[in-house]
């Protein structure tokens, strides 16, 4: 028998999160954090420990409480895998099951696959002392394995269902794997370069930098090469221009 929480069973556009057995309601707390950091409300809770609704949960929740007002609370796995077309159980050893194994991030484009042409997906983690019985994963589809030290396999339930949540999110592209932040300023143009490569080559001529004089143009060549490799700002040509004004101040005071 499967009970709910919520109005009715979500077509979910996204995977189901589903805990089986879990005996700390604070995990299930940390879950629905770690699952809401990364987009995914789609929480199903089989047969806790300590019975359901869990105020331990809901306090450990945080911002992330309404994942718990909303989950479906089943009593048995069956129950909670009855409308799912595909499941990937979580584990972290060998059971001697023939399945197909992924790594996090191959399941998760494979859920997003699968999702996109109109299946239901789950991923099902274990309870936390030992994890999910091999009974548990029988019922699952494909298996998903985390490569961790062989000396301390064991993840904390929340971080592994934070690791699943944050790979969901990278299949769907929406991972920004780099940004520069500008600071209120914008990159150097073409020009802007050009003009303090030529005013540093100015000053240093009169230094007589360049020198010996058959190796004049190689030292130039260099120092323009040098400028145009650099990713400059406009703040940092300004700055820039401002140190060698400096200096020449200071020269000529001396």
């Amino acid at each position: 028998m499967t009970q709910t929480t919520s109005s009715s069973v979500q077509p979910a556009p996204i995977p189901a999160i589903v805990l089986v057995r879990p005996q700390m309601g604070e995990n299930i707390g940390a879950a629905a954090r770690a699952m809401w950091n990364f987009g995914l409300d789609h929480m199903r809770v089989v047969a806790p420990r300590d019975g359901w609704p869990s105020q331990s949960a809901v306090a450990m929740a945080s911002g992330a409480g309404r994942l718990l007002d909303e989950a479906q609370h089943c009593d048995d796995l069956p129950g909670a895998l009855s409308d799912c077309d595909f499941t990937f159980a979580t584990t972290a050893r060998g059971r001697d099951l023939t399945k197909p194994v992924y790594s996090p991030e191959a399941a998760m484009r494979l859920a997003a696959e699968k999702i996109a042409a109109g299946q239901r997906v789950a991923v099902l983690f274990g309870p936390e002392r030992a994890g999910l019985e091999n009974e548990d994963i029988a019922q699952a589809n494909a298996i998903v394995s985390v490569q961790v030290n062989p000396k301390f396999a064991s993840l904390n339930l929340a971080q592994c269902v934070l690791l699943m949540s944050y790979e969901w999110m990278r299949a769907q592209g929406e991972v920004t794997h780099e940004v520069t932040e500008m600071a209120g300023t914008d990159w150097a143009k073409g020009a802007e370069v050009d003009h303090l490569a030529r005013h540093y080559e100015e000053r240093l001529e009169e230094a007589g930098f360049f020198y010996p004089e058959h190796k004049t143009a190689s030292m130039k060549l260099n120092l323009r090469n040098m400028w145009s490799r650099m990713p400059l700002t406009r703040a940092d040509v300004q700055m820039l221009h401002g140190v060698l004004r400096q200096m020449v101040r200071w020269k000529e005071k001396g």
